[in-house]
């Protein structure tokens, strides 16, 4: 079987819709952020311009989450 590097294409005929991408998170510094593991925090650091990753405090513990933030959501 041949592997292809590039993606897979729709074609325009096609009955079947391409999978739409999901929105893309951001946060800012001070906002109060969810976590399916680690719980309740606050955002105290982004890194780059596209918020590549946060730093979170979640009381006990700092963490570094980086994109995609499928755990993670804004109170």
């Amino acid at each position: 079987m041949t592997k292809f590097s590039a993606g897979r294409r729709p074609l325009s005929t096609s009955p079947f819709k391409p999978r739409a991408e999901a929105p893309r998170k951001h946060f800012a510094v001070g906002d109060r952020v969810t976590h399916d593991r680690y719980g309740l925090g606050r955002v105290i650091g982004v890194e780059g311009d596209d918020d590549i990753a946060v730093l979170v405090d979640f009381g006990s513990r700092q963490e570094r989450i980086t994109h995609p933030y499928t755990a993670m959501f804004k109170l």
